[in-house]
């Protein structure tokens, strides 16, 4: 994977012509500028955390599409600690220079929100992707799968890869923090979808905060604290490579059983090794392009309250559910198909 360096990175350089702001003007609702179809724009993508394998390929996948487009000149930047402080900053800056489109992915719904409703109100046209805030911050959300996908998807895998419909144990979650909104929507489907397997008793649910080392550690002191422990949701890209090598060097690969999101290339090795069987994921790439379209469309006025469908380049159309553009699609990578995948 690129690693970003620098504060911006900049794919379509715009000679001439950007705007600044959204254009909303007198007596426009703040964050609802006027369609300005096909001028040249700046787009700002925030992710949770830069540097993270999982972010960096959405942004690749952004990449591709600021440059298919031509006119979107796309800045990504993020927090490299992951605390939502060095993000709401971000946000400030980007309202400040006029930006027409912030994308964010919060790591803190109700630190950032503030933030996002400040930059509507100053006619900056506001996206979340990947995670959501409160429908006041935002005006759509590029979102991955519905949370019921997502959260069913998880526990059905893990009672396949246990043994079926009867499989039995003690279960634990890994997320990533207690204030991720998208990962407690999971956990409630999670919950919800447990009930169709009653031999599966989860026990615990604990945060990594976006830090492998300390999803390695959580995990550690799960399987002390839970000597029957058969199964952990590790449910964010970080979780669950941290937790995958804690039950390697635990000795209990085979014996504990981890399943959760994450990229193929960082869970290649533990699929070869035996410790995960499948790993749960979209395409990366596809939702980081699909953000930037919908960016586009969204100042273009192509994309506005009351749409049912986005036409996106090479996506083709995607299917808009309320606020919510689907990209759809949950994948499932097993030791038979995960090297056909690189990202």
């Amino acid at each position: 994977m690129k690693r970003f360096s620098g504060f911006l990175v900049v794919l379509a350089l715009v000679v001439s012509g950007c705007s600044s702001g959204g254009g909303a003007g007198s007596g426009e609702k703040p964050g609802e500028g006027k369609a300005d179809s096909g001028k040249s724009i700046k787009v700002a993508m925030l992710p949770k955390k830069k540097g993270v394998p999982y972010f960096t390929s959405c942004s690749e996948g952004a990449m591709e599409a600021a440059k298919e487009l031509g006119n979107v000149e796309l800045i990504y930047d993020g927090p490299t600690s992951g605390e939502a402080s060095e993000a709401v900053a971000l946000v400030d800056q980007w309202t400040a220079q006029g930006v027409d489109v912030i994308a964010v992915s919060p790591n803190d719904p109700a630190v950032l929100g503030p933030a996002m409703k400040k930059a509507r109100d100053a006619g900056v046209r506001v996206l979340t992707w990947d995670a959501d805030a409160d429908p006041s911050a935002r005006e759509f959300m590029v979102n991955q799968a519905t949370a019921q996908d997502i959260g069913y998807a998880l526990v059905d895998t893990m009672a396949k890869d246990l043994g079926g419909d009867g499989a039995t144990g003690e279960v634990a979650i890994v997320t990533a923090s207690l204030t991720a909104a998208n990962q407690n929507e999971w956990i409630k489907f999670i919950k919800e979808r447990l009930a169709k397997y009653p031999g599966l008793k989860l026990v615990a649910t604990q945060p990594s905060n976006e830090d492998q080392k300390l999803a390695f550690s959580v995990t550690q002191d799960l399987m002390k604290a839970y000597p029957n422990l058969k199964g952990i949701f590790a449910i964010s890209s970080v979780a669950f490579p941290g937790a995958a090598e804690a039950i390697k060097q635990a000795g209990k690969s085979g014996q504990v059983l981890v399943t959760g999101l994450s990229t193929p290339n960082d869970m290649k090795t533990y699929v070869r090794e035996g410790v995960v069987k499948s790993v749960i994921l979209w395409n990366t790439k596809d939702l980081g392009y699909l953000t930037v379209q919908a960016a586009r469309a969204l100042v273009d006025g192509t994309l506005k309250p009351g749409a049912v469908s986005l036409k996106a380049g090479r996506l083709g159309e995607k299917r808009i559910d309320g606020e919510n553009i689907l990209l759809g699609g949950i994948m499932i990578f097993t030791k038979e198909n995960i090297n056909q995948y690189d990202f």
